[in-house]
């Protein structure tokens, strides 16, 4: 551990990666000074993961009371939906986690000073802060560490930047709920607010370039599509807009597949890295369509400049940045540590909920190997049963000679409480025979894995019903 209290390291920005860089490398000595141009705490906490995941839960509730596979015996009524009293209940847990979380250990960090502003790269040891409060402040330092996020991407479709339409960000603090709502993109962020907003009482429909979550297996996004036009949402797939006019408070998008009017439209068509001003290419840090191409220890072109997060081109996780930073950390202080993504679960919140985690079967044969796979349909797991919703299914990719375990796909209720179980079968590089001879508890959907397991050399209908 590097105990050289002298070390001075320049932190830019103070979300899941800079605030993991910042405190790892305090923990090992070091002192940092951390520059924010805006509210501490980036996105995650602040307009990404959990107000999203609050905005998800609550229309999940109001979906289960419009609807639910019990109602011949529980009685269901629509509910009122009070979005302006959601939208405060949603902040207000926004606003004590990022005190908890983020504001509050940067209070008790004497190690740690923290300067308000837009920080720019004078040279590989230098920055310049243009702080909030007016005027300029010089930072030298040691070793710099970027954090700067990304934001939501603007499509260059013609009219579009002239609307007042809405991004994700903006979507999340929406007061009303839209009578009718278009979503331009098909990922993650496009999907689970597609769906939130129609459980709280929107017409939503959904223009997919391709089809939803084309980056996934196929069977993937056909799950998602099927869910969502069980409940009246409109997915379009192969469509794309040409333009884009707002007028008499209503837009007008001009697609291959008609002309669509709708009271808000939202955009959620990727991320752009947060990097334009910092001066990279003046200093000699590459980037790639803004994203700052790193080593595998986090560190940039330049030496001594390292970076992690939305801002590079590693996956957009905040679990993935916060592990960034605090690896650049080490490396920053002296160590060695590297970041290995080969067993990197991915989770999308809407219901059924998909997770993923390895390869799937194309990227698998694209690599090379010979593979086997097993779709189990959740009408053989118990605790889809007993739920009466057996809407999903759980994907095995496995190595065809030795049966180690490749990746898995899953679509269901809990998907994402799953899958950690099958990033730890990857990470021990564990074959399907000995995931189906492991015990697992009944009537959970984690069963499911073993179940799917098992059907590489069982029939999984012809077992009793918690057979090992």
């Amino acid at each position: 551990m590097n105990s050289d209290k002298n070390l001075h390291i320049a932190v830019i920005g103070s979300g899941g990666a800079a605030m993991a860089a910042a405190l790892k490398a305090a923990e090992r000595g070091a002192r940092i000074t951390l520059i924010e141009r805006g509210i501490i705490g980036g996105t995650c906490v602040n307009t990404g993961c959990v107000p999203s995941k609050i905005m998800s839960r609550a229309a999940h509730i109001a979906h289960l009371r419009t609807e639910s596979p019990f109602d011949g015996g529980v009685s269901a009524q629509i509910p009122k939906v009070d979005r302006a009293n959601l939208l405060q209940q949603q902040q207000t847990r926004v606003e004590e986690l990022r005190d908890a979380k983020y504001e509050g250990i940067l209070r008790d960090q004497t190690a740690i000073t923290v300067l308000n502003g837009e920080a720019r790269f004078v040279d590989a040891n230098n920055l310049v802060v243009q702080l909030n409060e007016g005027g300029e402040q010089n930072v030298h330092f040691d070793r710099a560490f970027i954090g700067t996020g990304a934001r939501p991407a603007e499509p260059s479709i013609p009219g579009l930047a002239e609307t007042p339409y809405l991004t994700s960000t903006s979507a999340l603090a929406l007061i009303t709920v839209p009578e009718r709502l278009i979503v331009i993109g098909a990922g993650f962020v496009a999907l689970e607010l597609a769906q939130a907003f129609a459980r709280l009482d929107s017409k939503v429909t959904v223009l997919a370039r391709s089809h939803l979550l084309s980056g996934e297996d196929p069977a993937v996004g056909e799950a998602i599509e099927a869910a969502f036009r069980r409940e009246g949402i409109e997915v379009l797939k192969q469509t794309q807009a040409s333009r884009v006019d707002y007028t008499d408070n209503e837009f007008v998008i001009e697609t291959n597949a008609g002309t669509l009017r709708t009271d808000q439209l939202l955009v959620a068509t990727g991320r752009i890295p947060n990097t334009e001003n910092l001066n990279l290419a003046g200093i000699g840090v590459e980037t790639s369509r803004g994203a700052i191409q790193v080593d595998g220890q986090l560190q940039t072109t330049v030496p001594g400049v390292y970076a992690a997060g939305d801002c590079t081109d590693q996956p957009q996780f905040v679990y993935v940045a916060a592990a960034g930073g605090s690896r650049a950390a080490v490396n920053m202080t002296g160590g060695e540590a590297t970041l290995d993504l080969s067993a990197m679960p991915g989770v999308m919140f809407t219901d059924p909920q998909v997770a993923t985690v390895g390869l799937t079967e194309a990227e698998a044969l694209k690599q090379g190997y010979n593979v086997d796979t097993r779709l189990l349909d959740l009408e053989n797991v118990p605790r889809a049963l007993v739920n009466f919703n057996t809407h999903g299914f759980i994907k095995m990719v496995a190595e065809r000679d030795s049966g180690r375990l490749l990746g898995v796909q899953a679509v269901a209720g809990e998907a994402g409480e799953l899958i950690q179980t099958a990033v730890i079968a990857l990470r021990s590089r564990m074959t399907v025979q000995d995931i189906g001879d492991e015990l697992f508890p009944y009537l959970t959907m984690v069963e499911g894995l073993k179940l799917c397991a098992q059907t590489f050399t069982k029939d999984v209908k012809q077992l009793s019903c918690c057979a090992g």
